[in-house]
């Protein structure tokens, strides 16, 4: 079967240019490149990625356009576009004829106002924009700040939409509250059958130090990830690395291994479908 890693970054390390790298993040602080990736993948059997831009800039899109240009196995890219105002269609020209361009996402978590943002009409005819032009929209938002984003989700239906690291439960909290909250809010999200949500970013939802887990183990994802399936069904979930963002918590082997091993009872075509099938129809890949 593919494989692909439906979430990965690459960058080159400029301060001012990632300002959410901060105290704490040094391994982050230095380039991460496909040179970087492509061991990692072979050694797990991933074949294809798609890169996820990191920072709010055009320039940010055209970069992960040229190494996709460069290193075919970089299947797709999620670019940036400004969609807070004006007219989006003008600005999407400047990618005709670039077929790897898959996708858009903006960092709606980093907004002062999720729920303001989401109800934005000029945000939401922009994204209708992109959904008219065969993107799909990446939704990155915490568990927190779900208000309004099944609505948004439930107008927005004319293409693809895909949430991010499973909504970012917050895993550090092993009460029951967090996690009933964020099942209850994933839930109406879910039930839109043109949602898809990627197995992602999790490790660092978790407690972590020095590139581990702080007291948790892997099985402590384990609900997360059957809520997930429950919720959205194997035709509509997706693996995703994070990395190099994951390091943080858990290397890229180990990262791969959680869902590996949690994945194990599916049936073979369901596997196929998370690994590499239902990235694939997503986001286009040939």
């Amino acid at each position: 079967m593919l494989r692909i890693d439906s979430h990965q970054h690459f960058w080159r390390y400029d301060a001012a240019q990632y300002p959410w790298i901060v105290h704490g993040m040094q391994a982050l602080a230095r380039d991460w490149l496909p040179d970087d990736l492509l061991p990692l993948m072979q050694a797990r059997g991933i074949d294809r990625c798609v890169a996820v831009q990191a920072r709010a800039s055009e320039a940010e899109t055209d970069f992960l356009l040229a190494l996709a240009a460069q290193h075919p196995w970089i299947a797709g890219v999620v670019g940036w576009v400004e969609l807070r105002e004006g007219n989006v269609a003008p600005r999407l020209a400047r990618w005709d004829g670039q077929p790897a361009l898959k996708g858009m996402r903006h960092l709606l978590q980093d907004e002062a106002d999720v729920s303001a943002m989401l109800a934005s009409p000029v945000f939401r005819r922009n994204v209708d924009t992109l959904q008219s032009h065969g993107l799909v929209y990446d939704l990155l938002v915490h568990a927190h700040q779900f208000d309004g984003l099944a609505d948004l989700c439930a107008e927005l239906d004319g293409h693809t939409l895909v949430l991010d690291h499973l909504g970012k439960p917050a895993v550090r909290e092993r009460g029951d509250a967090a996690f009933l909250a964020w099942r209850v809010a994933l839930r109406p999200v879910a039930a839109l059958p043109h949602v898809m949500c990627k197995l992602s970013g999790l490790v660092t939802e978790a407690r972590w130090r020095d590139g581990q887990l702080d007291g948790q183990t892997h099985e402590d994802f384990h609900r997360y990830l059957d809520t997930a399936l429950e919720l959205f069904g194997p035709q509509r979930l997706m693996f995703g690395s994070d990395w190099p963002v994951c390091l943080l918590a858990q290397p890229h082997a180990e990262v791969v291994g959680l869902i590996d091993r949690w994945s194990q009872p599916l049936s073979p075509d369901e596997r196929a479908a998370l690994w590499g099938g239902n990235a694939q129809r997503c986001y286009g890949i040939n």
